[in-house]
């Protein structure tokens, strides 16, 4: 980068990095690397600047296996699907194993599983029985109330998990079924967005099999909470956003004109004035943002960062396709279609979920507040909107009432702060069988323990503080947008949470940017193998280094498996379990 730039500079008696700003000067201690100049020359084709090509095995690795070339390379087309799948049956076989144990409501699906059941039938959720729970586990007949609830949570994810129960039955098996289902497509997702953002298949099948193998994840996907829903959608619509950015840059690379040799230049006047056409992906990430609001409102955090993101995406691609003014150029050509795809489509797909709420009667016996626009909001200045949309909004204005005063004592409610380093899991389900019952070894001597908790794999997390301190180094000081977009995916997630502090909040909300910790150590363990061009001894190192990590983590998982999933233990076994005394 250094000679290139001399070359091309007019100031010849100074040396590149004298032309730098001092701060600029001072930084580059730490690694930083300055942002190029557009009209720079640079090496490579643009076309591999804007798309650069997806890593593959060396010769030497397919020699060595005795591999011909031929099949290597069917073998390189093929492992970016297989590889995927291969991580997500995986997943799918751990998830779906034994799903219907512990046979109990868990935690919070005594709220949820129930409301979905009134969601798929009356189109709004209704008042259960205090005794209810009893009921639906003994497979008695259960007669859906007609009384409307108050709920503080918008119906999308009660509507997947009822899904599961039209399907199954509304019985444990019935209401975990989608929550597993969509826990491991995640882990396929996750593969292929992590295959996409680093260009490697290894990395991204890396970047599913850690999450594949994380307990928080894998608790999520076999519990009907909501947050495992909107890990989805979230981690849905990133992937969007990348496909849309990739599809962007092929397009632009397209446009630019080609020289005599038929090498693609930036060009500015291509850069600044390309038009990138509606852009399909972007609006189904749209409505896969839509559908998180829809699920739990924290979705609108995600919904602002992951718009700056793509907009300064955007503002890169026309930068290195060759515009002198990528922003100026961004807001003429690119901001009104961006906004157009995102927000009202997520509004719009927000208030549909909304339609079995909407369509219920309006006469006391529909959904809560259904009738409020006719009884207690008549008159004010707002009446010339439709009686649906007056009652809808009063509605929410409600749930925020209750959400920013929420403040009851919860034994498993837990800071922010202490998330990272698994500071307070979350216990969903706790029994004492007693020797020879429920799964207790008949010689275990006293009772034993058998629970669900929420905590992810232990080094899994730790690893993970200090992957984010690398990505947030390469960000910052390398320039690299791949390592901007994982940050861009945790702190979407996990900072929002600082400002309610106050508030009853738990652990397992984590599991929206999990996804993105998984990446995060997938970029810091690819970094740790070493580049292409390293040594071999520098790589077998790195990989050996690499590769231990990985097993210790996937033998943490193992080591507290009983704890995943209900599995009756010694007590002994139990405590010996318990690492930090903040997890009793």
């Amino acid at each position: 980068m250094t000679s290139t730039a001399s070359s091309t500079d007019t100031r010849q008696g100074q040396a590149p990095h004298e032309q730098r700003p001092s701060w600029q000067q001072r930084l580059r201690r730490f690694g930083y690397q300055g942002q190029p100049r557009s009209d720079a020359r640079d090496d490579r084709d643009v076309r591999e600047r804007l798309v650069p090509p997806y890593t593959e095995p060396g010769p030497r690795l397919w020699a060595a296996l005795g591999v011909p070339h031929t099949l290597a390379g069917r073998l390189v087309r093929w492992s970016a699907w297989i590889g995927p799948l291969l991580v997500t049956l995986l997943a799918g076989v751990l998830r779906f194993w034994n799903l219907g144990h512990p046979k109990a409501v868990i935690f919070d699906e005594t709220y949820y599983a129930k409301d979905a059941w009134g969601l798929v039938h009356r189109g709004f959720e209704v008042n259960w029985d205090k005794n209810a729970n009893d009921l639906i586990l003994s497979g008695g007949h259960v007669t859906i109330p007609t009384e409307a609830a108050y709920v503080v949570h918008p119906p999308v994810g009660k509507y997947v998990i009822g899904i599961g129960e039209l399907l199954f039955g509304f019985d444990p098996f019935g209401w975990r079924f989608m929550t597993a289902l969509l826990g491991t497509l995640s882990v396929l997702m996750l593969c292929r967005i992590g295959r996409r953002l680093f260009r490697s298949t290894f990395l991204g099948c890396l970047a599913g099999a850690l999450m594949a193998v994380d307990g928080l994840h894998f608790v999520m996907s076999r519990t009907a909470l909501l947050d495992g829903v909107l890990m989805f959608f979230v981690l849905a619509a990133f992937g969007c956003l990348l496909v849309d950015r990739d599809k962007a840059r092929e397009k632009l690379a397209a446009a630019l004109p080609a020289d005599a040799d038929g090498r693609v230049r930036p060009d500015r006047h291509t850069a600044e004035t390309a038009r990138l056409g509606w852009r399909p992906w972007r609006w189904a990430a749209g409505l896969m943002l839509g559908l998180a609001i829809g699920t739990k409102w924290n979705g609108l955090y995600i919904l602002a960062a992951f718009c700056l993101m793509a907009v300064l995406w955007d503002v890169a691609s026309r930068r290195v396709a060759g515009a002198r003014h990528p922003y100026s150029a961004v807001l003429r050509r690119d901001t009104g279609l961006a906004f157009l795809a995102t927000v009202p489509v997520a509004v719009v797909t927000y208030v549909l979920a909304w339609t079995g709420w909407i369509f219920s009667a309006t006469d006391g016996s529909g959904g809560y507040f259904r009738n409020w626009a006719a009884t207690s909001g008549k008159g004010g200045s707002w009446t010339f909107l439709p009686d649906w949309l007056r009652s809808l909004w009063h509605y929410e204005h409600q749930v925020y009432e209750f959400h920013v005063g929420l403040s009851s004592p919860h034994t498993y409610q837990s800071n922010p702060w202490s998330w990272l380093v698994l500071g307070r899991p979350v216990s969903y389900f706790y029994e004492s069988p007693a020797p020879g019952k429920g799964g207790c070894p008949a010689d275990a001597g006293e009772k034993c323990a058998s629970e669900v908790l929420a905590l992810g794999t232990p080094l899994l997390w730790w690893v993970a503080c200090f992957a984010i301190l690398y990505v947030l180094w390469r960000w910052l000081f390398r320039r690299d947008w791949r390592a901007g977009a994982i940050a861009c995916g945790i702190a979407a997630g996990y900072l929002p949470w600082f400002m309610y502090q106050e508030r009853t909040i738990f652990f397992f909300y984590a599991v929206v940017f999990l996804p993105f910790l998984c990446l995060a150590v997938a970029m810091l363990l690819g970094a740790i193998i070493g580049p292409p061009r390293s040594s071999d001894t520098r790589r077998v190192a790195g990989a050996t280094g690499a590769g231990v990590l990985v097993l210790l983590i996937a033998w943490n998982f193992i080591y507290f498996w009983p704890l995943y999933t209900g599995t009756a233990i010694p007590i002994d076994d139990w405590r010996s379990r318990m690492w930090l005394d903040t997890w009793v």
